[in-house]
């Protein structure tokens, strides 16, 4: 899908309804999500993803109804202030079949997910993934236009029986059909390493995402490699916020300044 948006920003919902962390208040938590969705919008963000990052610990299989409707209520209040840029939906830590309804029901353009083939060893234990479900159940809810953006040995996880991540990219992309693929560091923050994002970029032609680590100073190098093929973009959430931890509130300026720099090196 080359109409792929290729600045992403992550917007962490604050823990919902449901979660062991929620207050009382699901109005706090969508009014927070709107705030940092306008300062990627106004920063020049060409596509946001909805993540319930608040959540954890998280579910290693199906979330809650609760949680698809607390999720459908953030996306929702996200499109009203963002209604052009592109979409994504994140269900932590795998529900690529909640992910695809909110999005086929907020008009959505993309998904993420974490474990699309393969098994991975995570926090949340052995998660399996489920390419063959999650695309017939993109079939059966007529969203074939949104896009599968599936990780390659995604972070906070280990394999069961290590290899190449090349081979990973390769499966995933040809027999997991997946739309674009995510390539990241160890854990949330963590940067992608330069021989792993060369490594997924010479084996398949979908579109390539750094989706962890990323910052100011990284992009230049990022988008110069040694082999003359970029990744198509990234998706950044950490460095947006001043404290620079995952979750805590977007900052503005942080949006601006990393946008700019990342319009540079793309240029």
């Amino acid at each position: 899908m080359s109409d792929l948006p290729r600045l992403i920003g992550v917007v962490h919902l604050l823990p919902l309804a449901g979660s062991p962390r929620f207050g009382t208040d699901m109005s706090a938590v969508v009014d927070a999500a709107q705030r940092d969705a306008e300062a990627l919008v106004a920063a020049g963000f060409d596509g946001i993803m909805v993540e319930n990052f608040g959540d954890a610990p998280f579910a290693a299989g199906p979330v809650e109804p609760v949680t698809v409707a607390a999720m459908t209520r953030c996306v929702l209040a996200v499109r009203s202030v963002a209604p052009t840029t592109a979409l994504g939906i994140n269900v932590l830590r795998n529900d690529a079949h909640a992910a695809l309804s909110i999005a086929k029901c907020c008009d959505a353009q993309m998904v993420r997910i974490n474990v699309h083939v393969g098994a991975r060893v995570t926090d949340q234990g052995v998660i399996t993934g489920r390419a063959h479900d999650t695309l017939r159940t993109r079939a059966r809810l007529r969203a074939t236009g949104v896009a599968l953006l599936c990780d390659v040995a995604v972070k906070h996880s280990a394999a069961i029986s290590p290899r190449p991540i090349a081979e990973e990219a390769r499966e995933t992309a040809e027999r997991g059909l997946a739309d674009a693929l995510l390539v990241t560091g160890t854990g949330t923050g963590h940067a992608a390493t330069g021989s792993d994002v060369d490594a997924v970029l010479s084996v398949v032609e979908q579109p390539v995402y750094v989706a962890s680590g990323v910052n100011e100073a990284s992009l230049l190098e990022l988008f110069a490699p040694p082999n003359n093929r970029a990744p198509h973009g990234v998706i950044v959430g950490s460095c947006l916020r001043t404290s620079g931890r995952a979750g805590d509130p977007i900052d503005a300026s942080s949006c601006e300044r990393f946008a700019a720099a990342f319009r540079r090196a793309t240029a």
